[in-house]
Formats: structure tokens, C-alpha cells, sequence
């Protein structure tokens, strides 16, 4: 939301300057995403760009709010203009209505109107253009941009209906007709498609507009317009969300609506708007205003938060005193009473964030600054205990590894078992019951691959859980040229090589892993021609001296063959980095020197 700093000085005249400001908001309220200055000279202002969560949307998308909020904080004094518009519509007078209107479904939670006769349309004064570009926004005309004014100012989003467009001073607030089309208002040949689930403003057969989303454009203000009816209602929240969303219709009316907002705004809604036009078309004259309020009673419900100064201490990890807690309270104007150590506050009608006491402890730390919250750690008194299993785990792991075998993981899901899962692959939707059918696969994939890594043998093992029965169980399974086998973890530490077990003198796992390389290896063949009474280990050492550190096995030999007084040897060789992806030239390096020193020897590459 962009805040200009001219308008929250209305407010809060001694509010420190825009730098300042701006850390005072970055770290006691919400995130600055950008601060620019507009203008130059006296007539220069400072645009912030805030990025209200929305926890506190429902009060802080507003100028108003914004400085209630910054009074506050600072420990400043705040200009509450109420009183002000108050003045202003008491040299009023104000004739009855005969105006009428039906609240028919949920959606509306308060609807206030008032008919306002004899205005005369035409341009804003230059303050209120100044204000609305300040933040981005178009000066229409009076009338409507006094309605956006009072929404970006105190966040009740208005609307004002031109008179002549409804009939027999009706209006009703229902829910929409499946089919039913309404052009809106500032979105020339755009035509809504509503549903039923939509709630509309209507007169009569008219509809005259979405609720808390857009007015319709044949029921809008034009230059003609003589008499109006100002709207300024509270519509659910969800059902305005899901209208605006359905439709695209992302207005800021919309934004205030669907992050909730308290009925109890209305009044100061209605009474600021009202002063506005009064102040804009002094030759206006106002009817009474109909408030039909079928919520009242739930939303003007006293709500009270019980806390203690120690309590607020050990929750946010800080020592405050009932003195320092009193401060804050008065500071942002809460109602309280105090005994002893204990508080009591009444909720402000605005504040819909401030439900369980846990919110109170969050609003004061966060008042108070986190900053000043000194991290220490908790002192644990406990005596250091070993898992039983974890021990089985890791012994048994060390036993097979030295016995040769890679351990493996493989997937926990499969296609069929005992527990069922949701929200997964319609292939994976399954516990599996036994680890052999994954570490098969398993084997055979590794075991193609060996010939090409110089192993002479696969030898793996995967100890997991199982769910068999609908029980879970950890079991081990290996697998070798001969067998693959499954037991329960305990069936295997109970063998007989586990006769010495203990969970105090198992042997810690040896550290002779190395990473796997994610760059593919490349494989190089080489057979050389060498005298019959040569041995292949004088070849194998060779290559092996001269294959530097990209060799990640030991030569294999592959193949052998003798005539006419000369053997053959044929080695394989596999190269791989960790680093990057080896190429052809790097390699023919390596395959040239080992060449030249096979040469020095007398023998002969094939």
C-alpha cells in the first residue's frame, strides 16, 4: 500500500522525518519495499510503499490507521478529526428519508445510506487531487473521488449511486440472478457474467452493482447528476473474495473487504464522506441516514484479554515491568484496569488481530522492539542417553560394510501393501511391506553397471522400515551373486556375530566414503603388445602411475592373448571428476602420456 507522508502528517504533525521513519516501520510494524520522494521544494512529499500483511490489513490499509498505529509507537500525539466533521454537519440540517432499504442474505453484515440532494459535480479542490496523486490514483470528480479519499484514508471502501437511476428510493442487497450481466463501472465494455453466489446492490428490476467490488456503470456519477445516495456498508469478506477473484475484478474496495473489516467503521465512514461533500457542494442538503446493522450485536459484544506483566516477561524472553506494559497501553489509547500486576484491556473495535492473549504478548513485544530481546539458551538438565535402535542401526551397517557390501536406500512407496497413502503418484500409493523387491531392483541396475566401474562383484544392503499389518517395522535385507535376503534388524544383531553387542562398545562407522561424482565417467580401452615372460601387473602399473588423480578405479584387465612369442594385455580404464564433465581432449591427454611411457619399455600399443 503506498502511504504518503504529507497525508499521515494530518495526523501526527511531529511524526519524525521519512528516514526515520522508515526504520521505525521496518522494525516494529511491516516491510518498506520502497521510500521516493514526489516533488520538489515546500510542495514535496515522501511516498512509502508498505507491504501491510494480513493480519493487520483490516486497520493499516488506511492513512489513518497507519497513524493511529505510528502515535502509538512514537509516543506522539494524534489529531483525531471526528470530532472536526462532527462540526461540520451539525450547521447541517438534516430532513428526514424516505429512503428504504432490505437487507435479503448473509453477505451483508451493515449497510448505512444517505440521500444527498442538490450536489453539484465538477472538479476536486487542488488539496484533495494532490492527495489521491500523491498515492497513484486519477481525480475523477468531487463526488467520487471524495469516495475513494475516505477509503484510502480511513479504509471503509464508499460508493455513491446517482439518485435518478433508482427507483422509488429502494434499494435492496441480495444475491445475484445465474446468467445475469452488468457492465461495470471504469471498465469500458466489460461485461461481469454473475452467478448466484455474487451479491449485488439492486433497484427495483436494476442491478446497480457488485457488493464491496464495483459499481455498475449505468448506475455511476455522471455530470448531470443532481442528487446521489452514498453508500458505506460491510459485506463478508469471503463471498466478496471469491466474486473479485471469479470475475478479475481486483479493486481496492475488494482488497479492504476481503481482509475483513469491522462494521463499527461505518459510522465514521458515513460521517467523514458526509463532511467531504458538505465541504465540496456547500448548497447540498442531507437526509437522515438508514443503518440497517443485523450484526450489531456480535460485533458490538465487549471483548476483554486478561494478561500479567510476568507472563508477557517470560513469553517474549525479556523483563518488562507493569510500568513499561502501562506506557504501551496508554500510548496506543487502550482501554484497561490494573490490579497489581495484572491487566485487563478491552479489545478496540478495529482491531480484529487481538484475540487470545498470545496476541497481546506479540503486539507488546513487537512495540517494544525484539531488538532489545538478548537470545540466551535454555539450560537442559538431562543426562545423555543412546538409542537402542540407532546402535543396532549403525553396527549392523559397519559389520556389512566390511564385509563389502554399499547400502542402498530405496522408495518407501510402491503399487501395492497393507496402509494405504493419499495425494500420491497412482503408482506410489502404498507402504511397502519388505525391502527385497526395491533392493532387487536395485541390484541388477548396479549390476549392469558393473563391468564398466571395475567391480567384480555387487554387494548391497538396505536396512528401512517396513509396514506389515498395519504394524512398522525395521528390517535389513542384502543382496549378493548368491541370494537376496530379508530379516527383522533384531533377527540379525541376535546372530551370532552380534554376541558381543552392546550399547557401549559397538565400533563407530568407518569414514571411507567418498561422494559420488553427479558428472558422467568416461571409459577408455587400451591392449598392448608386450614379450611372453612380461607379466599384466608390469602393464596394470604403468597405466595406473600415469592415469593421474581423474582415475577412480583400478585398471581392470579385460582381456589376454599370446602368439608368436607375444602376449596381449587389455586393460579397461574409467575416469570421472567431481568437479565438471570431462571431455575427449582431456582425456587423450592421459591416454597419449600413458602411451609414451608404454613405448619407453619397448612395447607396443595395439
Amino acid at each position: 500500500m503506498k502511504v504518503s507522508y504529507n497525508w499521515l502528517k494530518w495526523y501526527i504533525p511531529n511524526v519524525v522525518e521519512p528516514e526515520k521513519l522508515r526504520d521505525v516501520f521496518t522494525y516494529h510494524l511491516t516491510e518498506v519495499e520502497s521510500l521516493d520522494k514526489l516533488g520538489t521544494g515546500d510542495t514535496s512529499d515522501w511516498i512509502f510503499d508498505l507491504n501491510i500483511l494480513p493480519n493487520r490489513a483490516h486497520d493499516l490499509l488506511s492513512h489513518r490507521g497507519v497513524a493511529r498505529e505510528l502515535s502509538g509507537q512514537l509516543g506522539i500525539s494524534f489529531t483525531d478529526p471526528t470530532k472536526t466533521y462532527e462540526d461540520i454537519m451539525s450547521k447541517k440540517i438534516i430532513s428526514p428519508t424516505d429512503l428504504k432499504v432490505d437487507i435479503q442474505t448473509e453477505n451483508c453484515r451493515r449497510y448505512t445510506a444517505r440521500i444527498i440532494r442538490n450536489i453539484k459535480v465538477g472538479p476536486s479542490p487542488e488539496w484533495v487531487v494532490k492527495h489521491l496523486e500523491s498515492i497513484g490514483q486519477r481525480s475523477i470528480n468531487n463526488i467520487v473521488d471524495a469516495t475513494n479519499l475516505v477509503m484510502y484514508n480511513c479504509g471503509q471502501p464508499t460508493h455513491a449511486f446517482d439518485l435518478n437511476k433508482i427507483t422509488d428510493n429502494k434499494l435492496a442487497i441480495t444475491n445475484a440472478t445465474d446468467g445475469e450481466e452488468l457492465p461495470v463501472v471504469g471498465r469500458d465494455g466489460i461485461i461481469a457474467k454473475l452467478v448466484s453466489l455474487d451479491t449485488v446492490i439492486t433497484s427495483g428490476d436494476k442491478t446497480l452493482g457488485l457488493a464491496g467490488v464495483k459499481g455498475g456503470r449505468d448506475s455511476g456519477i455522471t455530470d448531470s447528476t443532481t442528487d446521489i445516495v452514498l453508500e458505506v456498508a460491510n459485506f463478508d469478506p469471503t463471498a466478496v473474495r471469491k466474486t473479485a477473484r471469479r470475475l478479475g475484478l481486483l479493486s481496492d474496495s475488494a482488497k479492504r473487504f476481503e481482509n475483513d473489516l469491522s462494521p463499527e467503521l461505518c459510522d465514521f465512514g458515513m460521517l467523514e464522506l458526509s463532511a467531504l461533500i458538505s465541504e465540496m457542494c456547500p448548497e447540498a442538503s442531507f437526509e437522515e441516514v438508514i443503518d440497517i446493522y443485523p450484526t450489531r450485536e456480535e460485533w458490538q459484544k465487549e471483548k476483554k484479554i486478561s494478561f500479567s506483566s510476568d507472563m508477557i516477561s517470560k513469553k517474549i524472553g525479556v523483563s518488562l515491568s507493569s510500568l513499561d506494559i502501562e506506557t504501551i497501553l496508554k500510548n496506543y489509547h487502550f482501554i484497561y484496569s490494573k490490579t497489581g500486576d495484572s491487566f485487563e484491556i478491552t479489545v478496540p473495535a478495529l482491531r480484529l488481530d487481538l484475540v487470545l492473549v498470545e496476541d497481546v504478548v506479540e503486539e507488546i513485544g513487537r512495540i517494544y522492539g525484539y531488538d532489545k530481546v538478548i537470545p540466551i539458551l535454555p539450560k537442559l538438565n538431562f543426562a545423555q542417553k543412546q538409542n537402542d535402535t540407532h546402535l543396532k542401526i549403525i553396527s549392523t551397517r559397519e559389520q556389512l560394510v566390511s564385509e563389502g557390501y554399499n547400502e542402498v536406500m530405496t522408495y518407501t512407496f510402491t503399487n501395492k501393501g497393507d496402509v494405504e497413502v493419499l495425494a500420491s503418484a497412482s503408482d506410489k500409493n502404498f507402504l511397502r511391506t519388505n525391502l527385497s523387491l526395491g533392493l532387487k531392483k536395485a541390484y541388477e541396475m548396479n549390476k549392469l553397471n558393473a563391468p564398466l566401474l571395475g567391480i567384480t562383484e555387487v554387494k548391497l544392503f538396505e536396512i528401512g522400515t517396513v509396514f506389515v499389518n498395519g504394524k512398522e517395522e525395521i528390517h535389513l535385507a542384502y543382496a549378493n551373486k548368491k541370494e537376496i535376503k530379508e530379516m527383522k534388524l533384531d533377527e540379525f544383531v541376535m546372530n551370532k556375530e552380534y554376541e558381543n553387542y552392546s550399547s557401549t562398545n559397538y565400533l563407530p562407522l568407518t569414514t571411507n566414503f567418498r561422494v559420488w561424482s553427479p558428472y558422467p565417467f568416461i571409459t577408455r580401452d587400451i591392449a598392448v603388445w608386450v614379450p611372453s615372460e612380461i607379466e599384466s601387473d608390469n602393464v596394470y602399473q604403468i597405466i595406473k602411475e600415469n592415469s593421474g588423480e581423474l582415475l577412480i578405479t583400478e585398471p581392470k584387465l579385460i582381456d589376454t592373448f599370446s602368439k608368436d612369442g607375444k602376449t596381449s594385455y587389455a586393460f579397461r580404464i574409467v575416469f570421472q571428476s567431481n568437479e565438471k564433465t570431462l571431455t575427449d581432449d582431456e582425456i587423450g591427454v592421459i591416454m597419449s602420456t600413458i602411451g609414451t611411457k608404454i613405448s619407453e619399455k619397448g612395447w607396443v600399443v595395439r
